[in-house]
């Protein structure tokens, strides 16, 4: 997201050169897919959390390029909002007892910009959506300082022509009236709100659609167990409030576009995959680009020569286009490799729950793509994006589709299903066994508890408000004990609502 662009202006003959070049980048990974030369390398994990800085009154602290300044790593880097930062960990094998150690080193990381956040008077916060963001923060002088975010912000409200609308509505909190958002925003801001954990997968390209496959299937289930992001402009709204809100922050379609059946740029998909290919085809069939820069490098000259293509263009698109499991082409020391980014998991609450989802999701995603007879020859793909939407919305109150089974609860689903599925893919991909009985433990305990970050907010500030507290005073509130929990590395499922 903060790739560095140019600057210089674009006019109607760049766009055209730039739809002849990404095609050319196409035909290009068609050669390199049908030669081979990708990487062989066993399967990698790669982890970037998207983080919040809240100041003194847990408000939002616009202050992340003073804290990069301070932290002066490269791990660290800009994201949308001046309030956010990014986090990109070391990619590292799938196996033995990596998934400890990037617990270890994960936990480091944020300590230690934390303490240089503190240095400028800001704390961090990892959490899905923060709860204290007022529509005043949604201004365009709140974007980060990077070229790429005001072109992006330009570009999607050049092509929709209109303020965005926010319109959403959750299930009420227990024991009070459901509520409704409806709010305009003049700048992509909103997305801002949006801080994901994004899991990497390095794959082999004969390996990439059962893989992709796989996460598909496998998003509702995460979004239901993983919920972190329940409120926003001080509504309650779906557990995971990041879902809906990042398909409006970056629709680029007015209401008649949508009428017509346009795709969104944040986008599930439509089908089940047979290559990589077919991914990177849609989005040059489907999305005009908003970002019409040219490399110097013609890609099929570099597959003449001998050198694996940077396939700029390509890549530049793939990252205007949000899918929820999007596909990766990436070159890393003159070797080209393909990788699965699962998108749909908020940051938090904590770090082991963080790295629990992760274990989770990495074994399942290896036991579902292992299978004899697919699950996806199984299920329709509507019935994966409906999971999608009911997981985010309902967390452990959904009911998902799963075939064999029919409508099952997540909880159920994961402990009599997905969990056990779970510790054989991590074994075949040879991860520890105490990693893999650590983090699997985790997830079994949450589903048993029922309880996920947004659960616990929620019923936080039902608290909180029983005792006297106005909406905002008991955001505030929550989010204070929400840090002091958070800093115990604990799990969400053992904090007690008090």
């Amino acid at each position: 997201m903060g790739q560095d662009v140019a600057t210089d202006s674009v006019d109607r003959s760049d766009r055209q050169r730039y739809r002849r070049k990404v095609q050319r980048c196409l035909d290009a990974l068609a050669r390199m897919l049908a030669d081979g030369g990708f990487s062989t390398d066993p399967p990698r994990m790669g982890l970037e959390v998207e983080l919040n800085l809240v100041d003194d009154g847990l408000q939002p602290a616009m202050t992340n390029g003073v804290v990069l300044e301070k932290l002066d790593d490269p791990s660290f880097t800009t994201e949308l909002g001046q309030h956010n930062l990014e986090l990109n960990m070391r990619p590292r094998p799938l196996s033995g007892d990596q998934a400890s150690e990037l617990e270890m080193e994960l936990r480091a990381s944020l300590a230690h910009a934390d303490m240089k956040a503190q240095d400028a008077g800001a704390r961090l916060v990892m959490i899905g959506m923060l709860p204290t963001l007022r529509e005043e923060h949604f201004k365009a002088k709140w974007l980060s300082n990077n070229a790429r975010y005001a072109m992006l912000n330009d570009r999607i409200f050049a092509a929709r022509g209109e303020d965005m609308v926010l319109a959403m509505d959750g299930p009420a909190i227990p024991g009070q009236r459901g509520e409704r958002l409806r709010s305009r925003a003049d700048s992509i801001l909103p997305e801002a709100a949006c801080t994901s954990a994004q899991l990497h997968l390095q794959v082999p390209p004969e390996q990439f659609a059962t893989h992709w496959n796989a996460a598909q299937c496998l998003a509702g289930v995460q979004v239901a167990i993983g919920a972190n992001s329940p409120f926003l402009l001080r509504k309650a709204l779906w557990h995971e409030t990041r879902i809906p809100l990042f398909l409006q922050a970056t629709d680029t379609r007015p209401e008649e576009l949508k009428n017509q059946g346009v795709r969104p740029r944040v986008w599930f998909g439509e089908r089940w995959i047979t290559s990589i290919f077919d991914l990177f085809e849609e989005n040059v069939r489907y999305f005009p680009g908003l970002l019409p820069h040219l490399d110097d490098e013609d890609p099929v000259e570099a597959l003449d020569e001998g050198r694996a293509p940077r396939l700029t263009e390509l890549r530049g698109h793939n990252g205007t286009i949000w899918r929820w499991n999007r596909p990766v082409y990436d070159v890393v020391g003159g070797v080209p490799h393909l990788r699965v980014e699962n998108r749909v998991l908020p940051a938090g609450p904590t770090v082991v729950d963080l790295v629990a989802n992760a274990a989770f999701f990495y074994g399942a995603q290896r036991a579902l793509a292992a299978e004899d007879r697919p699950l996806w020859t199984q299920m329709s793909f509507q019935a994966a994006e409906e999971n999608l939407y009911a997981g985010a919305r309902h967390a452990f109150d959904a009911q998902l589709y799963w075939p064999g089974i029919g409508w099952v609860p997540p909880d159920e689903l994961v402990l009599r299903r997905l969990l056990p599925m779970a510790h054989e893919g991590l074994r075949d991909c040879g991860v520890s066994d105490a990693a893999r009985e650590r983090y699997l433990g985790v997830i079994e305990q949450r589903c048993l508890a029922q309880r996920t970050g947004s659960i616990w907010q929620r019923a936080t500030v039902a608290r909180l408000e029983d005792r006297g507290l106005d909406r905002d005073a008991a955001l505030v509130g929550m989010l204070r004990r929400y840090i002091e929990l958070a800093s115990s590395n604990q799990p969400v499922h053992t904090w007690m609502v008090i």
